[in-house]
């Protein structure tokens, strides 16, 4: 199929114009953390240049990552924990923004329910375990007994410290299947939290985000910090190792834990055959029907 002159350019600026939305829904999640005024976390407009640029560096670095776990058919789990507004769904969303959802997922459980609170404790969260070829995001995860359920008094005291003496053995038994178990922590400091916190409270697009757990955590800061410190200390392990992030910048803590994350499964870029689109079929007997007006979407922009 030839291309003339005219129809190349016309190509170029639709492939350009594709390049800057793909930009533009990074910087509408920026802008989104930035709009009830300023960073808050002290970044000039060069280091935001270079926020950029490395965030797009390791994303793509991501996508290797994920080629690479699909061709060694590996089974990745990373858990994300911290305090309420530390920042976990702004980094997860940076990890998954350019990923395969089908290999690349996140998993955020709600309340267990009835059922599920008769249950093993750790059987609702089994059934989200990676398959081979697969990495998985918790968004919380098993360790809500050590922080919320212990903190907020959803679980008794023989349920806490049966938690806090199994869990290294759950997850040896992980590991021990071949998954690949990375634990982070991302860590925030009082006065930080609240000024999120508050935030939140004046912003009607993140109000959502507080619920009333999440203001009565607010109360009990220093149980959380006790639950958090006993927490760390029976479930840090050489085989499961937590790590901390420190959170209270968030764009140096996504670009922290992604550039960790990278380094923590050796990877290597995995070569793909060349991509040649196909010629379309053309059928001169083939006539496309028209689409009534009343179905379309109103042009309002």
């Amino acid at each position: 199929m030839k291309i003339n002159q005219e129809e190349l350019s016309e190509w170029y600026k639709k492939a350009q114009d594709e390049i800057l939305d793909d930009l533009d829904e990074e910087l509408e999640l920026e802008l989104d953390d930035q709009r009830l005024g300023g960073d808050g976390d002290g970044l000039t407009s060069l280091n935001r240049q270079f926020y950029f640029r490395e965030l797009f560096r390791l994303q793509k670095e991501l996508i290797k990552l994920q080629d690479w776990v699909v061709h060694q058919k590996l089974k990745v789990v990373v858990l994300f924990e911290g305090r309420d507004s530390a920042g976990k769904g702004g980094a997860i969303k940076r990890i998954t923004q350019r990923l395969n959802p089908r290999v690349c997922r996140v998993v955020a459980l709600s309340a267990p329910s009835e059922r599920e609170k008769t249950q093993w404790y750790f059987q609702r969260y089994i059934a989200h375990l990676p398959a081979a070829g697969e990495i998985v995001l918790f968004d919380r995860s098993w360790y809500n007994r050590a922080g919320v359920e212990k903190v907020m008094g959803f679980c008794t005291d023989k349920e806490y410290r049966e938690f806090l003496e199994t869990v290294p053995e759950f997850e040896k038994m992980i590991i021990g299947s071949g998954i690949i178990l990375i634990k982070y922590w991302f860590s925030i400091s009082d006065e930080e939290q609240y000024n999120r916190f508050t935030q939140r409270i004046n912003d009607p697009l993140k109000q959502w985000k507080l619920s009333p757990m999440d203001l009565e955590s607010r109360r009990r800061w220093e149980d959380y910090t006790k639950a958090k410190e006993a927490m760390l200390e029976a479930t840090h392990r050489p085989a499961a190792p937590w790590w901390v992030v420190a959170a209270n910048d968030k764009k140096r803590a996504r670009l922290n834990c992604i550039h960790h994350l990278l380094a923590q499964i050796p990877y290597q870029e995995i070569e793909h055959p060349h991509i040649v689109l196909p010629e379309r079929v053309h059928n001169p007997d083939y006539i496309r029907g028209p689409v009534p007006k009343e179905m379309y979407v109103p042009d309002i922009y």
